[in-house]
């Protein structure tokens, strides 16, 4: 059985709203896997979908660049290991040359054109600093929205409306960040796989098929809606629908790309006090 750590309890405390206890023996019975004990948990309790995490796996910024035309635009990644070195003005200039040869290629394979430029860097400032990722996208109307703190950035397009309108609603999907575009772009699997949560629920227990399958719908209507961009309300105005203000701007979006700091990426949290007591011990061997 995998050990669970007090960073694990913490993540998933952070994540559920839980208790601590409750969380260990989630981890417990699923042998460290955060996500599966997230999905167990929903399952023996109605637990909600879960918080995101609270903490950052890694720093630097993201940035963007858009045609004048709004006829394309890119969004790029560049990671650091510290806070303070993505503020570096160094840094920040080699963030710049990303998104701009990102931009004038219309392409993200660029890391090889700037190695030389960020090996440079790297000697400088003393961490290890890296283009993660990027996107091009192209075609219809773009508009863009980079958070004041440069951790998330949203290209949104749409066919018909204006670039203004794209950045409003891009301002959206950075502050609520939804999964698709609209519910028919939802993936089976994941459809499936909160079918299955909802059907485990305490309060679905000894109910008839047809009672059970009706109670499903109403479930799996709510969470498509919940987490498709066309059907959240507006942040700036919850009486309309995202979908909604396009239509009514003689729009349609079509597509959304972003991109938030550190997802995805695990950052080992060091025990320090353990590594002192471990070097104490092998100095006294």
């Amino acid at each position: 059985m995998a050990a669970v750590s007090a960073s694990m309890v913490k993540e998933l405390r952070e994540r559920t709203s839980l208790g601590m206890m409750e969380c260990k023996k989630a981890l417990r019975e699923t042998d460290g896997d955060i996500e599966l004990a997230i999905v167990n948990l929903r399952k023996a309790s109605g637990l909600k979908a879960e918080k995101k995490a609270g903490r950052t796996a890694a720093e630097g910024v993201v940035a963007v660049k858009v045609a004048d035309d709004a006829s394309y635009a890119v969004v790029v990644e560049v990671n650091t290991e510290t806070d303070f070195a993505a503020r570096n003005e160094d840094y920040l200039a080699f963030v710049g040359s990303c998104v701009d040869a990102a931009f004038a290629g219309k392409t993200t394979d660029i890391a090889a054109g700037l190695e030389e430029q960020r090996s440079a860097l790297v000697q400088k400032v003393g961490e290890n600093i890296g283009f993660r990722r990027g996107e091009v996208v192209e075609g219809g109307v773009i508009g863009a929205y980079v958070h004041s703190n440069n951790k998330i950035a949203v290209l949104v397009k749409l066919e018909g409306g204006s670039a203004e309108l794209a950045r409003e609603i891009a301002m959206h999907v950075a502050a609520v960040n939804p999964r698709v575009v609209s519910p028919a772009d939802m993936a089976e699997e994941e459809v499936s796989k909160e079918k299955e949560i909802i059907k485990a629920q305490p309060d679905m227990a000894g109910k008839p098929e047809n009672i059970v399958e009706k109670m499903m719908g109403g479930r799996i209507n709510k969470f498509l809606k919940e987490n498709s961009l066309t059907e959240q309300p507006f942040v700036k105005n919850p009486d309309v629908t995202v979908g909604q203000l396009a239509k009514d701007a003689g729009a349609t979006i079509t597509s959304f790309v972003r991109l938030e700091v550190g997802e995805g990426i695990e950052v080992a949290e060091e025990d320090f006090a353990a590594e002192v007591a471990a070097q104490i011990a092998a100095s006294k061997s």
